[in-house]
Formats: structure tokens, C-alpha cells, sequence
């Protein structure tokens, strides 16, 4: 297995796809009255979001950037992650709480590799955790 050293989770790109419609969707309310081309704002922003909204994790730490924001930790600050219906977030040894975007279940082993062990395996502790199945075969 290779190690991973730095990982990009973010909104799909196919997301883009849905402003384009609102897009479209707009023009004929955009040429309706003077001043109604500022909806067109509302699939620029949608573009904008998809761009910036992301959790990069590398071997120093997490990064969570969303719209406005972005918050750094490093896996030593990190005391837990959070898990609630099917996002997850990082939770600090001081007690805060950062989402992070674009991460899911599914994606923990994959920070599990990234932080080096730092956080724990999910998939790997269920495995080792599993009693082995008695042989039931007559002899």
C-alpha cells in the first residue's frame, strides 16, 4: 500500500453544472425590468462556493475552507472527529468544533492514512476487533 501524503476532499465538479442552469434558468427574469440582472449573482455565488469549498489534509495537519472562512489544525490540536449523519467535523483539544467540508464516513480511513495513524482506522479496528469464525465442519 502507498502512503498518501496530501488529500483534497471538495464538492464535485458536476455542482457547476447547477448554476449554469440557474443561469438559464434567470435570463428571462434578468431582461424583464431594468435591475433584475442581479440575480445573475446567485449562480455566480453557487460558483464561487464550489471552487472554494474544500478540506485538504496533508501530514501537518487539517485545512476546512468554506465560504468565508478557513481554519487550520494540526493532528496534535485535533482531540476527535465528529460524526453527525454522515458529515464530519474535527473537534480540538480546546473544544472547538470545525466542519469539514467535503468529508464523509467513508472518507475517515483515508485521514486515518494521511494523519499517520493519528487518527484511528475505523475500518481496520472493526476488522481486527472481529472474532475469529470457529471451524463448524464435520469431521
Amino acid at each position: 500500500m502507498t502512503a498518501v501524503s496530501k488529500v483534497v476532499f471538495r464538492t464535485p465538479p458536476t455542482a457547476h453544472l447547477g448554476a449554469l442552469l440557474l443561469a438559464v434558468a434567470a435570463t428571462p427574469f434578468a431582461f424583464a425590468e431594468p435591475g433584475f440582472f442581479v440575480i445573475y449573482l446567485l449562480p455566480i455565488l453557487m460558483i464561487i462556493w464550489v471552487g472554494r469549498h474544500r478540506t485538504t489534509a496533508d501530514t501537518d495537519g487539517v485545512t476546512a475552507r468554506d465560504m468565508f472562512t478557513s481554519r487550520t489544525m494540526a493532528w496534535d490540536d485535533l482531540a476527535s472527529l465528529k460524526i453527525d449523519r454522515g458529515h464530519v467535523s474535527a473537534v480540538g483539544t480546546d473544544g472547538t468544533v470545525t466542519r469539514l467540508p467535503g468529508v464523509r464516513l467513508r472518507h475517515v480511513s483515508l485521514l486515518s492514512q494521511v494523519s499517520g495513524g493519528r487518527i484511528p482506522d475505523p475500518a481496520a479496528t472493526a476488522d481486527e476487533e472481529s472474532p475469529a469464525t470457529p471451524d463448524t465442519s464435520a469431521e
